[in-house]
């Protein structure tokens, strides 16, 4: 089998991959590991950034998204019983979010690949990757019981921390930087309408809490937990009362809505980042190249950046004969990739406590706090953050 690019993984990074490369008459074939029912229900991220929201109405993949999904024009800070709402477009010069699950990303994408684009194998397992450094990079792959050859121009790995990928970059050219905190996410799913229209991120001296959504209907909230934790051990009166108490304010007005618990899972948190992003004729994506804690709704965004990044490129080398795009595709991911990761780093050490907690280390963080909530200039790094970075060093974030 012979293609364009050989995309290895379905996720959110590699279907969009696929799509926008078929909108631009540029075949590609994507590899996948799990069945569709696995990633049409594999629970992750649900915020995307401005970027995201209009690189999928350019895909032409925004249609449900534009009449589901929730656009989300700021944050609520709650600390130390105080509420602030963070008014992104006021702070960015109209830049949102839109709260739309992973989920439904995934399932519009493969919709749309199924019924316009190219081969899209669920149950093909990437098995290596080869000749990185030729013309001609292979993908070995296993599909129905029966091995197989991807023969490609170009392979871009989309293929998540554990996959295939990476592992074609020699050792000697790796880089690896890293960061595992002390705590994880405890993460919930309820039956219950959200408490608030926004999100709320609140610090409290017994750990964070975020209060989020999925839906009108459907709750999505997360404690910060002790690493190794067992989410058996958190019934489902335990987590709301949690919730509660991590979440109160001297606000009378606002309630904490309860409801059934769907689901509960713990998420270990951790800062990766692998360099270069590019070897040869094989590009990294996502998961495979980085990992941000979630505190700052990174993950999936920064997917979307590099894979934008390298179809952009990739178009501009056909178009051009100029291949300058694909030469800087790791240079110019990494510089979103080191600012995601540095706000994400920002996010999670300013509303975690950490075990070893010092009084100092408290008034600390509300001295951050009370910075960000009284001072233009620290709001608006914060909104500007978590709308999103550019795309490109040519862009530039302004009011």
């Amino acid at each position: 089998m012979r293609t364009t690019v050989g995309i290895i993984g379905a996720g959110p990074a590699g279907l969009l991959l696929a799509r926008l490369l078929h909108r631009a008459g540029i075949e590609s074939v994507v590899l996948e590991s799990r069945d569709r029912a696995y990633v049409e229900r594999r629970q992750r991220a649900g915020i995307l950034e401005q970027g995201t929201v209009d690189v999928l109405r350019e895909a032409g993949a925004a249609a449900r998204m534009d009449r589901e999904g929730l656009p989300h024009h700021g944050i609520e800070l709650r600390f130390d019983r105080r509420r602030h709402r963070v008014d992104f477009p006021a702070l960015t010069g109209g830049r949102s979010v839109m709260a739309y699950p992973q989920t439904e990303v995934c399932k519009d994408l493969i919709a749309l690949q199924l019924a316009e684009g190219g081969p899209l194998l669920f149950g093909a397992e990437a098995l290596e990757v080869t000749g990185a450094d030729t013309t001609s990079p292979r993908v070995r792959f296993r599909h129905e019981g029966r091995e197989s050859t991807l023969v490609c121009d170009y392979v871009v790995g989309c293929d998540g921390f554990w996959g295939v990928s990476r592992a074609a970059v020699p050792e000697g050219l790796s880089r690896t930087f890293e960061r595992t905190y002390p705590f994880a996410w405890l993460g919930v799913l309820a039956d219950v309408a959200p408490s608030h229209d926004e999100l709320v991120y609140a610090r409290h001296e017994r750990g964070f809490a975020l209060l989020s959504m999925r839906s009108p209907t459907v709750t999505r909230a997360y404690l910060q937990v002790p690493d190794g934790t067992d989410p058996r051990e958190w019934t489902g009166p335990r987590i709301w009362d949690e919730l509660d108490r991590r979440l109160e304010t001297d606000d009378p007005a606002w309630t904490l809505r309860r409801g059934p618990l769907t689901a509960t899972s713990v998420t270990p948190m951790r800062s990766y980042v692998h360099e270069p992003m590019r070897h040869g004729r094989l590009f990294l994506a996502g998961d495979a190249a980085h990992i941000v804690p979630p505190t700052g709704a990174k993950g999936l965004n920064l997917a979307v950046g590099d894979v934008t990044t390298f179809a952009r490129a990739l178009v501009h080398h056909r178009d051009t004969g100029d291949p300058s795009r694909l030469d800087a595709y790791s240079a110019t991911c990494l510089r979103r990739v080191w600012q995601a990761e540095r706000f994400s780093y920002a996010m999670t050490t300013l509303l975690h406590r950490a075990p070893d907690a010092t009084p100092f280390d408290d008034r600390i963080q509300l001295a951050r706090l009370d910075r960000i909530t009284t001072a233009w200039s620290a709001e608006t790094d914060l909104a500007e953050a978590y709308t999103g970075f550019p795309l490109t060093q040519t862009e530039r974030q302004s009011r």
